[in-house]
C-alpha cells in the first residue's frame, strides 16, 4: 500500500508485544508510527509528533481509550481517533461513535480493516502538516506553530478552504484573524484571484458604501471619477472584512443584499454589478451577543457565520511562544542588521510564563523593541521586563484607540466591583442607560454575574 511517509499515525496500548505488531504494520503500510504505552506519553506526544490519526486500545491500566478520546478531542476536536478493544460490544462501538470517535475494531484486528479505517481517516483528515515548504502545504507558510490546537485549527482551514461557504473568524485582537483568512483564500480555488482586506473600523461611517460598492463619478462631491469598489476588487478572490461587528447598521441590510444576490450597485449608479466573492469576515467581540444586544443584523450574522473557526489566545498555547520568540527574532534582527541571538534563558522563562493580552502581535512588538534597545547577544530579563511594563518610553505608547479601549474596560470592571455585578446601579454611576451598558459591557466581554460576590 503506497503511503505518503509523512502521514503519522499515534499508535497506544499498554500491551508491548501488540504495540510492536501494530507498529509494524503500519509502518510496513508507509506509515510514520508512534508507538506509546500510557496516557501521559500519548497527551505529551499529541504535541511533540502531532499525529494525523490516533489509534488507541480501550482497555489500558490508569485509563481506557474513551476518556483519552475525550482528552484528545478537547485539544483537537477533528483529529480522526480509531479505537481497538478484546471487549468490544455493539453497544460500545454506537456509543463511540456517537460520541465522535471515527472507527471501532476489534482484537485481534483484521489487517486489511484497520488499513482500511486508518486510510478513511486520513482522506477525511487531510493530513495538514506541520512542514510548509512541503508541496501542496504552501498556503500556511506564514503561520509558526507547534500547537496542537492551531495544528487542528489548520486541519479545519483546509476543509472549509475547498468549499465557497462564508466563514466567520472570531479571536481576540493580535491572535492573527487576517493570517488565518490569508491561508483559507490561499489553500482554495481561489488562490489565483485577488485577496482583499478591509478593516471596518477604519472607515468612516459615511463611506462604507462607495469604499465596498464603488461610486460613479459625479455621485457626491469629490467623486471625481468611477471608483470600482472593494467587492469588485475582490471578484473572483476573497473579501476580508475584519472587525465586522463595528460595520455601521444601516450600511449591513446592504451588505446582506449584496451577499444574498452576488452583485453590487455603485452609488450613483442605476444598474448593479455581479460579482464573484468568497466573503471572510472577522471580529474580536462576541457577535452573538452584539445581536441579543440588537447592535448586528440577525440575517447578516448567519449569512456571514456559515462556518466559525475559533483562533485561541496566546496564553492558551504556550508551547507556541520559543517559536514565535526565535521566528520574530530573526526577522527583527535582520532588518535592524543586529547581532542579537536570543533571550537569555531567565528572560525566555518570564515570556512563556507571560499572559499576553495583545497576543501574538505583541510579542513581535516587544521583540522589535528588545533587538533595538539591547547592547547584548542575549536580551536580558530586565530589558524584557521594561517593555512589558512600559517604562522604556514612548515606544511603549499604545494607540489613542487602544489605549481609549483599554481605558472604558477598566473602567466597567472597576463599576462592576463597586456594584458587585448590578447592572441598574453601574448603569446609573456611568449615567448610561442600562440598554447602552449592557452593549458597552458586551463589547469589552464583561459578564455582570462574575462580579456578583
Amino acid at each position: 500500500m503506497d503511503q505518503d511517509i509523512r502521514k503519522r499515525i499515534l499508535v497506544v496500548d499498554d500491551d508491548e508485544s501488540f504495540l510492536r505488531l501494530l507498529t509494524m504494520r503500519l509502518s510496513a503500510a508507509g506509515f510514520t508510527v508512534k508507538p506509546v504505552g500510557s496516557r501521559e506519553q500519548a497527551l505529551d506526544d499529541l504535541l511533540r509528533f502531532r499525529p494525523h490519526v490516533v489509534v488507541t486500545d480501550l482497555m489500558m491500566d490508569g485509563m481506557d481509550g474513551m476518556a483519552l478520546f475525550d482528552e484528545i478531542h478537547r485539544r483537537c476536536p477533528t483529529l480522526p481517533i480509531i479505537i481497538l478493544t478484546a471487549h468490544g460490544t455493539i453497544n460500545d462501538a454506537v456509543d463511540a461513535t456517537k460520541k465522535g470517535v471515527f472507527g471501532f475494531l476489534t482484537k485481534p484486528v483484521d489487517n486489511k480493516a484497520l488499513l482500511h479505517h486508518v486510510t478513511q481517516a486520513l482522506e477525511i483528515c487531510q493530513g495538514v502538516d506541520a512542514e510548509p515548504e512541503e508541496e501542496g502545504e504552501d498556503w500556511r507558510r506564514r503561520i509558526v506553530t507547534q500547537s496542537p490546537g492551531i495544528e487542528d485549527l489548520l486541519n479545519q482551514v483546509a476543509k472549509v478552504a475547498r468549499g465557497r461557504a462564508s466563514v466567520y473568524i472570531h479571536g481576540e485582537s493580535g491572535t492573527g484573524k487576517e493570517l488565518l483568512a490569508r491561508a483559507i483564500h490561499e489553500a482554495s480555488p481561489r488562490c489565483e484571484g485577488p485577496f482583499i482586506a478591509v478593516n471596518c473600523t477604519a472607515i468612516p461611517e459615511h463611506l462604507f458604501e462607495s469604499e465596498l460598492f464603488g461610486h460613479k463619478r459625479g455621485a457626491f462631491t469629490g467623486a471625481t471619477q468611477d471608483h470600482p469598489g472593494l467587492f469588485q476588487a475582490a471578484d473572483g478572490g476573497t473579501l476580508f472584512l475584519d472587525e465586522v461587528g463595528d460595520m455601521p447598521k444601516m450600511f449591513q441590510v446592504k451588505l446582506l443584499r449584496a451577499l444574498q444576490e452576488m452583485a453590487v450597485r455603485p452609488v450613483g449608479s442605476t444598474q448593479t454589478v455581479a460579482v464573484d466573492v468568497r466573503v471572510v469576515s472577522a471580529s474580536h467581540v462576541d457577535l452573538t451577543a452584539a445581536v441579543e444586544a440588537g447592535d448586528f443584523r440577525e440575517d447578516l450574522y448567519y449569512r456571514l457565520n456559515v462556518v466559525t473557526l475559533k483562533v485561541p489566545p496566546l496564553r492558551e498555547r504556550p508551547e507556541d511562544i520559543p517559536l514565535l520568540l526565535d521566528h520574530f527574532l530573526k526577522q527583527v534582527a535582520e532588518s535592524y542588521g543586529s547581532k542579537v541571538k536570543g533571550f537569555s534563558p531567565e528572560a525566555l522563562e518570564y515570556l512563556v510564563r507571560y499572559e499576553w493580552p495583545g497576543n501574538v502581535r505583541q510579542l513581535h512588538n516587544l521583540v522589535e523593541q528588545c533587538v533595538a534597545l539591547t547592547n547584548t547577544p542575549l536580551i536580558p530579563l530586565s530589558l524584557v521586563q521594561r517593555a512589558i511594563s512600559g517604562e522604556a518610553g514612548e515606544a511603549t505608547l499604545p494607540p489613542l484607540k487602544e489605549a481609549k479601549r483599554r481605558f472604558e474596560r477598566e473602567y466597567l470592571v472597576r463599576l462592576l466591583q463597586i456594584t458587585r455585578g448590578n447592572v441598574t446601579h453601574a448603569a446609573q454611576l456611568a449615567k448610561r442607560n442600562r440598554t447602552e451598558f449592557y452593549r458597552l459591557l458586551n463589547r469589552h466581554q464583561l459578564d455582570p454575574r462574575e462580579f456578583k460576590h
